[in-house]
């Protein structure tokens, strides 16, 4: 983030509206936003019956149980927060945000590899995987496939916006177009990925909960993206 503040070639006017001092702040409260929205958002869509029974067990992160779509909101809050107490442009500071934040995903979905957690469904291709808590059967390694789109591919895309078409200067297209790429990829891979066993398909067909959290997602990234100043307007 730093790196992309500092170039000022990438900005409308030859600068960018913020500091390097400001993202480092922002660090800390994005962090608490991870934490504190993916555990209420795995809660609150995910598993929201145990959960109502037993509340003392939402605070047991330890335990397991976080959501991409309530960390989201969680480090939204925060920018949200960020820019209104610096007087910071919000959608720029979105977009500085989102041209990076493939590499946190990348990252997270190698760890929920590692960790055997969030594994597809089972499979015959020759790179199935046997998890250890997966049964006796390979499953897609679902996690590498979103690493790969989620991480490696969309990051490249946000990188061309940014540094070839000039998209920074057309603020919330970079950040618009970073929700519409996590949503499609994110729907792409929950056709092989496993759902949770306590929601199952929704509705009795294919459709989950990852998809159906994505869905909007991909309309307000479509709508950002459409609606977003032209790049080398004054």
């Amino acid at each position: 983030m730093r790196v992309i503040v500092a170039n000022g070639r990438l900005w409308r006017g030859g600068a960018a509206p913020m500091q390097p001092v400001d993202l480092d702040d922002f660090l800390v409260w994005a962090v608490l936003g991870i934490v504190l929205g993916g555990r209420l958002g795995y809660v609150l869509f995910y598993d929201f019956a145990r959960f109502a029974a037993d509340p003392a067990s939402i605070i047991a992160i330890w335990s397991g149980g976080m959501s991409f779509h309530g960390g989201l909101a969680g480090t939204t809050i925060a920018e949200i927060w960020l820019a209104r107490s610096r007087g910071l442009p919000l959608w720029s500071l979105f977009d500085v945000i989102a041209a990076v934040a493939p590499i946190g995903l990348f990252f997270g979905r190698l760890a929920n590899f590692i960790n055997a957690e969030l594994w597809g469904r089972t499979t015959d291709l020759p790179w199935g995987v046997l998890f250890p808590n997966g049964g006796d059967l390979p499953r897609h390694p679902s996690q590498l496939y979103e690493a790969a789109l989620e991480g490696v591919v969309l990051l490249l895309v946000l990188r061309l916006l940014t540094h070839k078409a000039m998209k920074l200067k057309a603020p919330r297209f970079v950040s618009g177009a970073f929700v519409a790429g996590y949503a499609i990829s994110r729907i792409a891979v929950e056709f092989v990925r496993q759902p949770d066993a306590q929601l199952g398909y929704l509705y009795g067909g294919w459709l989950t909960m990852g998809m159906v959290l994505s869905l909007p997602m991909l309309a307000l990234g479509l709508w950002a993206m459409t609606s977003a100043p032209k790049a080398d307007a004054a």
